[in-house]
């Protein structure tokens, strides 16, 4: 192995263990904290993505590359009451509500549209 290859390969490593750390369950639900004696835990949605490259063989603009890209959104948040009962508390995803607003909006105006084009 060549020291390129072996440099390479390593930082293939490391990039693996940056994803690892980054899929890790602790993205998915946050720590905990306490407040009033209510316990909150709060979740989100985690969905992650990466690639890799190489080089071309003994060319000398041999190339190697790694990516990697995460999201996360809160979904909610799971809440533990003073005497031990346990509750998910979804969150409201206000952008989401006020796309569906707008989509249902101009499907109306496109309707009331048609039935006016439609009366002429």
């Amino acid at each position: 192995m060549t020291t390129e290859m072996a440099e390479a390969t390593a930082t293939v490593m490391r990039e693996l263990d940056d994803v690892r750390d980054a899929m890790r369950v602790g993205r998915v639900f946050g720590d905990p904290y306490e407040h009033d004696g209510v316990t909150i835990i709060p979740a989100a949605r985690v969905a992650g993505g990466g690639g890799g490259g190489g080089d071309a063989g003994d060319a000398q603009d041999a190339g190697f590359g790694t990516g990697f890209g995460l999201s996360a959104r809160p979904v909610g948040m799971i809440v533990i009451d003073r005497d031990g009962g346990v509750a998910w508390r979804p969150t409201v995803d206000a952008t989401a509500v006020a796309r569906g607003g707008q989509a249902l909006a101009a499907i109306a105006a496109i309707c009331v549209t048609l039935v006016l084009l439609r009366k002429r």
